[in-house]
């Protein structure tokens, strides 16, 4: 009869815990399914609209190599994305070359980005701070770009805030079996994402004095995270090998720090605009100012709990997380900014997006601890103020759906509708290749009217990588071409600038030069010009262009 009412007891107390469980669970799944879906949503849209544009036209040939020719192409960019394009060229064997098939991996990596958020906020601060940080995350204009392009970043931002996932659960969690030890789960993702984002991009490593520095505060399970990345660092060895051999030269085009790459990270960060692809729009002057305003209360804060327990730093949680969310958000900046002080610059905003989710979850945490007013629009708390920012970040990502700041799509077809048989083409840089050799075959075959390559001097029934290839025309290959072309048609972009870097400079006096040269062989020209970002520049030389000339310059390129 005891043991009967025991489990009677027992029953009824496990029915009424179970709705209570079921919320919770309900919640949990909220707080990170909520903003993944919304990423997953904001990178499909339109996903394969954009054009593509020069980057993700590389990754597109180099992908597209098999054997030696792929490892050339990966080794060529010293190792940098070399995971990224292995994985490309499986997918692309499988399932083809179309725009869907290439973009849709980033949308993959960019929803588990903002799961990642979701799931550190909701671990440490509860489930209102992971939904919060998520959102942040998730309706953010440079983390939904780079989440429909064909290139490594959104795998290179979704490793990072693995790794710091699995940093926290190495020196805050135990193991269920082995008490006091670290689960063996969590130095593998620490230590696999490290080397996965380190293999997307070697910026990933200024995470690694960021953690150092909050594990400074906590002085936990050092050796296990010191043993880690000494994992790492052998793991990473090979792409180190491929980097030295391939030098800095591959970043000749990134300027020293100044006030213009300096706006441009901060305006990316806060998700206020994305610099040269998309400006700053009429709301994002008040994204901006209240972004700062709420990092400096949340930072006049965190600085009076320091001063108020000035001894309690050893060991301590608060300092721990202050210095993990600050170091992530500041660190690889300042790093990367000095480096580029005194070597070779590396000081843009695409690879410091790395630190964008720590300003999500520190706005988040910030938001939800704020002491507000009990009347006015105020009254209705955080939960308002996260919705204003989300609204705010959303008014900056929606513009950018079907806007292609370098449109190679409409380029290709203002070439191949108006080519004729005997025709010819030049591109400056090689690297334009690509991106017209893409749109070429995405068609139904060759057209039979496509110009004769002359720059570089290849067939289009080959698809070969251009990396930075900025070859010109030589005085007697301009002759050679005149002779032979009644017509040449001359692609450009990325083409440098006196302004940006020395090497730039030169390679914009190497294009002038040629095109003095062009104008002197052939006695009419005529230009369209394509996107804004990096604009794209399609000229026609000839010497008899007649009634075409008229209907070439009012030729007006669409976005």
């Amino acid at each position: 009869m005891l043991t009967s009412s025991v489990l009677t007891r027992a029953a009824t107390r496990d029915r009424a815990t179970a709705p209570a469980a079921r919320r919770s669970l309900l919640a949990a799944a909220a707080s990170i399914g909520l903003p993944t879906l919304v990423a997953v949503l904001l990178t499909s849209y339109q996903l394969t609209t954009r054009s593509i544009w020069l980057d993700e036209s590389a990754t597109i040939a180099i992908a597209s190599q098999s054997g030696r020719a792929l490892w050339a192409g990966m080794a060529h960019d010293g190792g940098n994305m070399l995971v990224y394009y292995a994985l490309l060229h499986v997918l692309m064997g499988w399932f083809g070359k179309s725009v869907l098939v290439l973009r849709l991996p980033s949308v993959l990596a960019t929803g588990l980005t903002v799961a990642t958020v979701s799931l550190i906020g909701r671990r440490l601060f509860g489930n209102r701070v992971g939904l919060y940080a998520g959102l942040l995350a998730a309706v953010s204009v440079p983390l939904v770009y780079w989440g429909q392009n064909a290139r490594a970043y959104s795998f290179l931002f979704a490793f990072v805030a693995t790794s710091y996932a699995g940093f926290l659960a190495l020196v805050m969690g135990e193991s269920s079996r082995r008490p006091g030890r670290p689960p063996w789960w969590a130095v593998v993702l620490y230590a696999g994402s490290l080397v996965l984002a380190s293999y997307m991009s070697f910026i990933a490593l200024l995470v690694v004095p960021a953690q150092l520095l909050a594990l400074y505060f906590w002085r936990r399970r050092v050796r296990t995270v010191i043993v880690s990345l000494a994992a790492v660092a052998v793991a990473v060895l090979p792409i180190v090998v491929l980097a030295h051999q391939r030098g800095a030269g591959q970043l000749f085009w990134v300027p020293r720090p100044n006030f213009g790459t300096a706006g441009a990270l901060f305006e990316a960060l806060t998700s206020s605009a994305l610099s040269p692809n998309f400006a700053l729009t009429a709301s994002s002057l008040p994204l901006l100012a209240i972004t700062v305003i709420f990092c400096g209360l949340i930072a006049y804060r965190c600085w009076g709990w320091t001063r108020a327990h000035p001894r309690e730093r050893a060991g301590s949680p608060e300092y721990f997380l202050g210095a993990l969310f600050a170091g992530w958000l500041l660190v690889p900046s300042l790093l990367d900014f000095l480096e580029s002080l005194v070597g070779q610059s590396v000081f843009e905003s695409r690879y410091l997006l790395i630190s964008a989710p720590a300003l999500a979850l520190v706005l988040a945490w910030g938001i939800s601890r704020i002491e507000l007013p009990k009347e006015g629009l105020l009254r209705f708390g955080a939960p308002a103020l996260v919705g204003l920012l989300v609204v705010l970040r959303g008014l900056q990502v929606l513009p950018t759906y079907g806007v292609s700041p370098e449109n190679w799509r409409a380029a290709a077809r203002y070439v191949l509708e108006r080519a004729l048989p005997g025709d010819c083409i030049a591109f400056y840089p090689s690297d334009g290749r690509m991106a017209f050799d893409y749109y070429l075959r995405s068609g139904d075959g060759i057209p039979a009217a496509v110009p004769t390559p002359v720059l570089p001097r290849l067939t289009f029934a080959r698809y070969e990588p251009f990396v930075e290839v900025y070859k010109a025309l030589t005085p007697a290959e301009v002759n050679a071409v005149a002779s032979s072309c009644p017509r040449l048609w001359v692609v450009s972009s990325h083409i440098g600038g006196v302004q940006e870097t020395a090497r730039t400079a030169v390679h914009y006096d190497r294009y002038r030069n040629m095109l003095g040269l062009l104008s002197l062989s052939y006695s009419q020209q005529v230009w369209a010009h394509f996107g804004y970002a990096s604009q794209i520049n399609v000229g026609l030389f000839g010497s008899h262009l007649g009634s075409n000339k008229a209907a070439l310059d009012a030729f007006v390129s669409p976005r």
